[in-house]
């Protein structure tokens, strides 16, 4: 039995303690029982003011001593097991890790409420979702939705702001079997935004996952991103090709204006048509770069417009209208 422990009993059982009876026991407690909880309080910080049961024994509390800091207050009961410390106003975050210790171990935060952690959508309301191993006994409840998985390996977890949560690429692919696959898509753009898309370890989600209903919808919505691994030669000749099957002037092809290298020129109509692909237009500075060079440009009197590999490989018709309209405007 541990000081605290034996302090607990005690004081259950003899009140008098805490008037000074046995002092020389009371006196070494009250060293001990200040770094206990400052122990939790230390873990709490770092799990957004939330503790499991486990975690209490671990720090060397006893059944006694955690019963009574939830009578005197100090823990509030979030799910079973699991408390929040000192009061019960817990963040958003604090309601995800509580979730999770709830689930035992293996578990991660995951579908909906891990794309609200990464921030690829909006946070939902209602029950949190959770994935445990299959293996596990653990159950939905009012508050937590509980996945089963029968593949959780360690390369798809990680922690995010101190909670075990599904990588993004296995968030996407949660998403992509649980929600409309307009909302896949943009939470894939956002991820995308967020520069945390990663297309080989989308694409490793879909082999390991091969036979569950989301590796065909994520497949297909990553199909998009497929058509950016173009070269700059292969693109120039599809929109060449474009423009001759449409009727469009043939542009001359990286031509030097105002000191910067355009990808096609119509000189006489002062019009430029940038190609943008994630590959070299997907950072940062890559996007701060062509807005430099767009305002520069328009300075000097030319028209630049910008089209994705995706609308000239599945969009032409109407990339040949824009440009036959701006051409026609500025002839």
């Amino acid at each position: 039995m541990g000081l605290v422990d034996l302090f607990m009993y005690d004081l259950n059982k003899s009140p008098c303690l805490l008037k000074g009876a046995n002092f020389d026991r009371w006196r070494l407690i009250e060293v001990v029982q200040p770094h206990v909880d400052q122990l939790i309080a230390e873990l709490a910080a770092r799990q957004h003011g939330v503790v499991s049961w486990r975690q209490l024994l671990a720090l060397g509390l006893g059944r006694g001593a955690i019963e009574h800091r939830i009578r005197i207050g100090r823990l509030h009961r979030m799910h079973r097991g699991v408390y929040a410390v000192g009061h019960r106003r817990v963040s958003r975050e604090g309601r995800w890790m509580a979730a999770v210790l709830a689930c035992g171990d293996g578990a991660v935060l995951s579908h909906r409420s891990a794309a609200a952690l990464w921030e690829l959508r909006p946070s939902a309301a209602g029950k949190i979702d959770v994935t445990v191993p299959a293996r596990s006994g653990r159950a939905s409840r009012a508050t937590i939705r509980v996945h089963r998985s029968g593949a959780l390996p360690a390369s798809e977890i990680t922690r995010h702001q101190g909670i075990a949560v599904t990588r993004v690429a296995r968030t996407l692919f949660d998403l992509a079997e649980t929600v409309p696959r307009s909302a896949a898509q943009r939470a894939l753009e956002r991820a995308e935004g967020l520069q945390l898309f990663d297309l080989v370890a989308m694409q490793s989600a879909i082999d390991l996952h091969r036979t569950r209903r989301g590796s065909r919808r994520l497949a297909a919505i990553l199909a998009d991103y497929e058509d950016d691994e173009l070269t700059r030669s292969e693109l120039e000749n599809q929109f060449l090709a474009l423009c001759a099957d449409h009727g469009v002037p043939r542009p001359r092809v990286n031509s030097q204006v105002e000191g910067y290298t355009v990808d096609f020129f119509w000189s006489a109509q002062r019009l430029i048509a940038e190609t943008d692909s994630r590959r070299y237009h997907a950072t940062r500075a890559a996007f701060e770069r062509d807005r430099v060079r767009d305002a520069a440009l328009t300075v000097g009197g030319y028209r630049v417009v910008r089209f994705t590999h995706r609308q000239i490989q599945r969009e032409s018709a109407s990339v040949a209208g824009t440009l036959l309209a701006l051409i026609a405007a500025a002839t």
